[in-house]
């Protein structure tokens, strides 16, 4: 029976494990940024053909767009955990950026964030735009939890959530890229600590409570 007859795909069937495939894209985009990695960087480390690269993810464009995605979800998880287990906005974000400073520096992965990473080296029209509406989606997470909080009264109401939220993704950020230039988990615990003392002090029976 023809592949046609039997309402089969045309063509031979793939020869890789197409999320092997992704994962070794996601390692080249991280470690060398949107505009650093050719087709043929990433065809050499995917270990397949350009023709099966483009039947498989499309052009290199979506095929960021879904490393993106998997990067997010695979690694970027710790966000929402912190984020959704704390009791405080303070709390939270103090573990989002204590959180970063291991994930920035697990051994056996390219140090920092891909997302900050494929930034830093280059990138251009809408894959730029992919991955500052990603920073900006952080961003804006942070600011509801910070928002929360001052509802809550665990931060002083003249709080300022959007420069607060702005803040702790600008020293994300910063993080990423000292752990690039080979910044170890300790340095970066240290500077988790630093940013969190800039943070307003918590409200305990109406009074500041001593940062910490």
């Amino acid at each position: 029976m023809s592949t046609a007859q039997s309402g089969g795909r045309r063509g031979r069937p793939r020869s890789f494990d197409r999320g092997t495939a992704l994962e070794r894209a996601i390692r080249a985009f991280w470690e060398e940024g949107y505009e650093a990695t050719s087709i043929a960087d990433l065809t050499e480390v995917m270990g397949i053909g350009a023709p099966s690269l483009y039947a498989a993810f499309g052009d290199k464009r979506t095929l960021f767009g879904e490393v993106i995605e998997v990067y997010v979800r695979e690694y970027g998880g710790f966000i929402d955990r912190a984020l959704e287990e704390e009791g405080t906005a303070r709390g939270a974000l103090s573990r989002v950026l204590h959180d970063a400073a291991g994930e920035y520096t697990t051994p056996g992965r390219p140090p920092g964030c891909l997302i900050a990473t494929a930034a830093s080296n280059g990138g251009s029209g809408d894959a730029t735009e992919a991955l500052c509406e990603k920073r900006r989606a952080n961003e804006n997470r942070f600011e509801s939890r910070i928002r929360a909080g001052v509802a809550a009264g665990e931060l002083p109401a003249d709080t300022d959530a959007r420069a607060l939220a702005q803040f702790t993704g600008v020293v994300m950020h910063g993080m990423s890229q000292q752990a690039r230039d080979g910044a170890n988990h300790t340095e970066l615990l240290a500077v988790a600590d630093t940013a969190m003392r800039a943070w307003p002090a918590l409200l305990v029976g109406g009074r500041e409570e001593e940062r910490h």
